[in-house]
């Protein structure tokens, strides 16, 4: 996908037909096919990775850091299947987040700032995958895996997994300070400023999770009202407009250099 490529005019008029017959000559003739491609990937995997992890699995809300080994085993016993079928699922749609990052990296692209904001977005999000789920993912299947083991080995898997999904955030953190400085910074009118500093909002609550390595208890534990509730809320919200934005960006996409034209004259 290239931000800089000439569009040549309207597309031929879609024949009539059955459905599937259009859905296929839009594949093969919209010019905007891999933007929307894109996009529904992104759909798609925000679709799934929720309800995998609050519902199929489980292991959202987190629980409690200050448990005995007793109750971490029990805790494990309780989501044997779902853990091993959702956590399958993730390994299998994983790769879905690359086309995340890469439309995100084509809209700074799009943009009148330097291709070093895309790039640099784009290199640190090629590992968001890892503290954001994979290591998560890992360790409690791991602790599934073999109900018989020790309950110490099980407990260091248990503190393991939920600090590593709770206490890594610094990629996410820079990653949304790039896309902040490259919405401010633009002159296309890619996004609309305010969703600039929605994107602060999402970077500062990576920052109040550090804590949650030193408490085990309040606010501040990988289960608290700051360190995991108030963030869920923000990213939940954030996420929810990013994927809107993205959407309005490809309705708006000319396949110019310039300013980005309003929706009514892009149509």
């Amino acid at each position: 996908m290239s931000a800089t490529t000439t569009h040549q005019g309207p597309p031929p008029t879609p024949p009539a037909g059955p459905l599937l017959r259009r859905i296929a000559w839009q594949c093969r003739h919209h010019p905007k096919r891999e933007l929307w491609l894109a996009w529904g990937t992104l759909v798609v995997f925000y679709s799934l990775f929720f309800p995998i992890f609050f519902v199929v699995t489980r292991v959202q809300p987190p629980p409690q850091p200050a448990w005995d080994l007793a109750t971490q085993v029990h805790w494990f016993h309780e989501r044997h299947l779902g853990i091993s079928v959702g956590f399958g699922v993730i390994f299998a749609i994983g790769g879905m987040i690359a086309v995340n990052n890469a439309l995100i990296a084509y809209s700074m692209r799009r943009m009148s700032v330097s291709a070093v904001f895309a790039y640099s977005y784009l290199i640190i999000y090629s590992l968001s995958a890892i503290p954001g789920m994979l290591l998560l993912n890992i360790a409690l299947i791991v602790g599934t895996l073999r109900p018989e083991r020790d309950p110490r080995a099980i407990g260091w898997l248990y503190d393991f997994a939920f600090l590593s999904f709770d206490g890594t955030m610094g990629v996410f953190l820079i990653g949304s300070l790039i896309w902040l400085l490259a919405i401010l910074l633009d002159t296309n009118r890619v996004f609309p400023r305010w969703f600039g500093y929605l994107n602060l909002c999402n970077a500062l609550t990576e920052v109040v999770v550090a804590p949650c390595w030193i408490f085990r208890r309040g606010v501040l534990a990988w289960n608290g009202q700051i360190a995991w509730w108030l963030n869920v809320v923000v990213f939940g919200i954030y996420t929810g407009v990013f994927i809107f934005m993205l959407m309005r960006m490809i309705q708006r996409e000319d396949f110019g250099a310039g300013t980005l034209p309003e929706l009514a004259a892009a149509r």
